[in-house]
């Protein structure tokens, strides 16, 4: 048997990686050109990005854009495809939580939370397609969450965009994956970014998170790396239109 090591090296792929000036996003840019991969970050904070083009060298190159900016799509798709040719890999991790409860939701947060968390990766992914079917390869990996199942206080508007990742990954997969591009999603528990940073300035309430799971603690950074490997790599061709759930067993209790 062939050293199955090689199942996970990402040498020669492109990853275009949005989201990338912090959290999850950072770290799934540094994980995959770590890899091998030639990243291209996505985000609106240049000093943010420019922080991690200096972390990881050569082989990463960043976009300041507005994912959102559905009527600049195409000239994302441009300035991404430019820096190393057009992505082999995309990886949706933009994202907001206005945490507005039910009854305060107002249209400016609704449907900023629906442009970012759910329009953003289906057109930029309908825009990056076309090249990845060229190649007859590519990986779609979308950001679900414990608000794809459950409901949570404030959540009403970020868990019915982050319930609609679950469809749309599974709709892209149906989609694309004959043309040879898998599409799935990464559901995370509790790790320490800023979208979570309530969660962790309370001790209390990150404490009970913990021990609401299997694992008997919250999220570390490093535990997203092999899931987002996996999912990046030759390891999942046969899996697509799931949704990985990343969360210590949150979800299984």
């Amino acid at each position: 048997m062939a050293d199955p090591r090689h199942l996970f090296d990402l040498t020669g792929r492109v990853a275009c990686v949005t989201g990338a000036s912090s959290g999850l996003g950072r770290r799934a840019a540094v994980a995959l050109a770590a890899a091998g991969a030639k990243v291209v970050g996505v985000a609106r904070r240049q000093e943010a990005l420019d922080s991690l083009t200096d972390e990881i060298g050569a082989k990463a190159a960043a976009v300041a854009a507005d994912v959102a900016d559905r009527d600049r799509i195409e000239e994302l798709r441009t300035a991404v495809s430019e820096p190393f040719g057009a992505p082999d890999i995309v990886i949706h991790a933009a994202g907001v939580n206005t945490r507005q409860a039910a009854d305060d939701v107002t249209p400016e947060g609704w449907d900023m939370t629906l442009a970012l968390n759910l329009s953003a990766p289906f057109f930029l992914s309908q825009a990056l397609v076309p090249a990845m079917k060229e190649k007859g390869w590519g990986r779609i990996v979308n950001f679900a969450s414990l608000q794809t199942t459950r409901a949570f206080p404030g959540g009403i508007a970020y868990g019915a965009t982050k319930a609609g990742i679950g469809q749309l990954t599974r709709a892209m997969a149906e989609a694309w994956s004959r043309d040879g591009i898998t599409a799935n999603a990464i559901g995370p528990g509790f790790f320490p970014t800023e979208l979570t940073a309530a969660v962790f300035d309370d001790p209390e309430r990150a404490a009970r998170n913990a021990a609401q799971t299997c694992a008997g603690r919250n999220g570390r950074m490093e535990d997203m790396d092999g899931p987002l490997l996996f999912l990046c790599s030759e390891a999942s061709s046969y899996v697509t239109g799931q949704v990985l759930m990343v969360d210590g067993g949150f979800t299984a209790k």
